[in-house]
This record gives structure tokens, sequence and C-alpha cells, in this order.
């Protein structure tokens, strides 16, 4: 797409940046060609890897790439599921932000300065010791950065209560066209001055520009919080039950869902005594005050158990972990029933989701697959798993027409083709079916206004 990358081209980059900043060896470029996506996709070996320390690095890297017409992948820590942060030109560079890990936390305010490659998970744990509380949750937030979870507009379990990454990103700053530094928003709850770029870079996945510094949002820690089970022997229950569950007056923090392919892989894998027996389980979290959760905890009991539900209440902190830790551990037990694994996080109206379930068993079923079901039913955002033997083409065809009767399926019900994966490489051919021309178009011209010369994340989301 964009030629082959001089030699002298990467030298500017290493005149402006510094040669410690910038990596030539074929193992760094190689290793930083592959993200998380598990499903075979189009790669290029970058011309480089490049590590920015401080804005006027960034700033001095857009300059340069620019100028020289070379492509820039901006990369976090490779957690993504669709491609994102894979080079798509061998012209390109990948752009690494490890090194850019630096926060600032204003307890008054409840608000942060963070830097795009601190990890999730450690900033959690210090503005947790403040008495705050950072709530988006990926399942990736051990190792995942700030910056990813921005470009992705990352979720999580908890984002039933507290909502997605876009809820607390108060402003950004970030380098686009030409090596232009644009900064928005301001460590304030409201400011409705002018169109919301803000909001526009999340979830932008990389395309607008590279991010330097991101002002978050942080709210008070909850004091407490409880676990439940609740146990179904019928898969068209469930959706009844989350319904039962929404307009009862109780927000759960989060309710999550594994149908019972789900439940017999992670007991395979990691066994924490799940029951193997049944269709399907939800494990419902409420938190807040120690009185309201009892409270709350023990009128989900009863509502569910009003329906026919079992429902067990976890006694210990202790035994709520093993809970989220079997829900945690789905990724990798997958990877033990079946050499291929196609993803998808398909997003329905939780009205539809009694409806939607059987649905999506009957595509399985229609295309002779194992499917596994599992998410964050709460909002309607499930996981679908379409698992397959990589070493037969025709069960892999069959997989990938299977995907796009789902995509369809929730298209048909009003949803997403994405909830929190974002659309990458992956989901590229789908955006279109959900945003009609008109609204393609409006996303090109975006695009464009920003990146004028299609150099930040090439290729992904939307072809221009």
């Amino acid at each position: 797409m964009f030629g082959i990358l001089k030699k002298d081209a990467v030298s500017k980059i290493e005149s402006a940046l510094g040669r410690d900043k910038v990596n030539r060896s074929i193992v760094e470029r190689k290793l930083y060609s592959y993200d998380a996506t598990p499903i075979p996709i189009e790669r290029a070996v970058p011309s480089a890897v490049v590590f920015p320390e401080d804005r006027e690095d960034v700033v001095r890297l857009v300059e340069v790439c620019y100028e020289e017409g070379i492509p820039m992948f901006p990369r976090g820590a490779g957690s993504g599921l669709t491609g994102g942060a894979v080079p798509t030109s061998e012209r390109g560079v990948v752009v690494s932000f490890e090194r850019m890990n630096g926060f600032e936390v204003d307890v008054d305010n409840a608000t942060a300065r963070v830097q795009p490659g601190v990890v999730t998970y450690d900033f959690q744990r210090h503005v947790e010791k403040l008495g705050l509380f950072y709530p988006p949750d990926p399942s990736s937030f051990k190792y995942s950065t700030i910056g990813g979870n921005i470009a992705e507009n990352a979720g999580g379990p908890r984002c039933l209560k507290y909502g997605v990454t876009r809820e607390y990103v108060l402003g950004i700053e970030a380098v686009i066209k030409g090596g232009e530094l644009i900064r928005t928003g301001n460590p304030i709850l409201k400011d409705v001055a002018g169109y919301d770029i803000t909001k526009l870079f999340v979830g932008s996945e990389g395309t607008l520009g590279l991010l330097t510094e991101a002002t978050l949002k942080l709210i008070p820690l909850p004091p407490a919080r409880s676990t439940a089970l609740a146990l179904f022997n019928n898969l068209e229950d469930v959706g009844k039950a989350v319904t039962a569950i929404m307009t009862s007056g109780i927000f759960p923090s989060a309710l999550e869902f594994m149908d019972r392919d789900a439940i017999k892989a992670v007991e395979d894998y990691k066994p924490v005594g799940l029951p193997r027996d049944v269709e399907a389980l939800l494990l419902i979290e409420v938190d807040g005050s120690k009185t309201a959760v009892r409270e709350q905890i023990e009128e989900v009991g009863r509502l569910l158990s009003s329906l026919g539900v079992e429902v067990r209440v976890a006694e210990s902190e202790e035994e709520a972990q093993k809970l989220w830790t079997a829900r945690k551990n789905l990724g990798p037990a997958l990877g033990n029933l079946k050499t291929g694994k196609i993803n998808e996080d398909i997003v329905f109206p939780r009205t539809y989701l009694a409806e939607a379930l059987p649905k999506l068993r009957e595509i399985a079923k229609k295309y002779d697959l194992l499917m596994v079901v599992f998410g964050h039913i709460g909002d309607g955002n499930l996981h679908v798993n379409f698992l397959y033997d990589k070493a037969s083409p025709e069960e892999e065809e069959r997989a990938e027409r299977a995907v796009d009767e789902v995509f369809e399926l929730a298209l048909n019900y009003h949803g997403s083709i994405t909830g929190e994966h974002g659309v990458g490489l992956t989901k590229k051919k789908f955006l279109k079916w959900q945003f009609g021309d008109t609204g393609y178009e409006l996303l090109k011209g975006i695009k464009l206004l920003f990146d004028p010369k299609n150099l930040f994340n090439p290729g992904k989301v939307i072809e221009v």
C-alpha cells in the first residue's frame, strides 16, 4: 500500500528522537507485528519499533512521519482482539507507548492525568489506596494500558453500572496531522463547549492521532460488595431473569453470563466447583454501603427464587473471588477445546436476550460448530465463541460464515457488531452494515480531517 521505507527515513526518526528510542532488530519488529487477535489476519513486519518517552518525542515522530509518508501503528500492551495494533505496511513503524507510564492523581478534584502506557491494574490499585475508584475493568486489566483502553473504549463486567472507558475521560492530549498538538477538555465534570472532540478520540483505535495524555475522572470507592451465583436449567429463563433484576430497583455492579459449555470449559481448565449439569449461570455483584449491599443481595435471591432459579450467595470474599476467577479464566480455558477460535463480542438490547440466545444456538447447530457464549449480559454484551480445528479449512470457513450470521442477528435486533473489542481489522467489513452508506461517509470525513494522509493506523476501522 505504501511501498518500502528507505533506511534514511528510519534514520531521520532516529535523529529526531535518539537511536535508543528506535529499534530496527528483526526480532523486535516481528514480535511487535502481533497482538492478541486469535484468528489469522493480514499483518506486516514494520520497518522499526519506536519507543517515545514524552509528548515532545511524539510530536517529533509525527512531524517526520508526515513529511516522509510513514504509516504509524500505535500500540499499548498488544492485548486487543481485533488486530487494532497490528501493522499493515512494511513501510510503517510501530509506536509503543510502554515507556510513557507516568500519572498524577488530584485527590481534591478526583481526577488524574495519565500517560498512555500506564497499566490499568497499577493505576486502579494506586487510586483505591486513596479511597478513589476507576471502574473500567476489561478482562486484560492486569496488563492492558490506559491508552489502549481509551483507543478501544474498553468495557468489562463493572461497566454495567459504571459505564465504559468513555465515561471517565474528561480530556485528552494528542498529536494529529503534521505533528500538531491538541488538548481537549479539562479536569471538570461539566463542559459543553463546542463539539465533543474528546469523545471522538475514545474508541477511535488510534486512527485520528497519537494519544500522549488523558485526564480521567475518578469516583468514590464503594466500601462493600457481594456476589451471588444463579443457576438455570433453561436457557430461555436467563433473559427473563436479567430483565427482572434490572427492573427491580436494584442496579448490580456486574451481571455476567456463562452457558453450559463455558462452565464445562472453565471447570476442565481450573475447577472452582461450578455445577456442570446446568444450562447456564449468572454471576451477580452488588456494591455500595454494607447495609445496602446486604439488603440488595438478599432481594436478588428472593427475586430469582420466585422465578424458580437456584441462588447461592458467596459467604466470603475468598469465595467471591473464586467465582470471578472462573469468569476471568474463560479465555484461556477455551484454548483447550479446539485449536482455532473466533471470538466476537456483539450487543443486543436486553429485552431481546430471551429470543436471541436460542437463535445463537441455532446458528451453531446449522454450521455444526462448537459454540461457547459468555459475557456481560446485564448490558446485552455477549462474547460468542466459535471453536474449530485449524487443520480443517472447511471447518474454519463454516465458522466464518456463522460469524456473518451472528452479526446479522445482532443488527436485526437493533444491536451492535461490537461492545468493547473494537472494529480493528477483523470487523471492518461489518461496520458499513451498522452505519449505512451515509454514516460510513461521515466516519471517513472525520478520519481525513484529523489525518488527511491516512498515516495513523491505516487500514483499521474504515477504508479511506
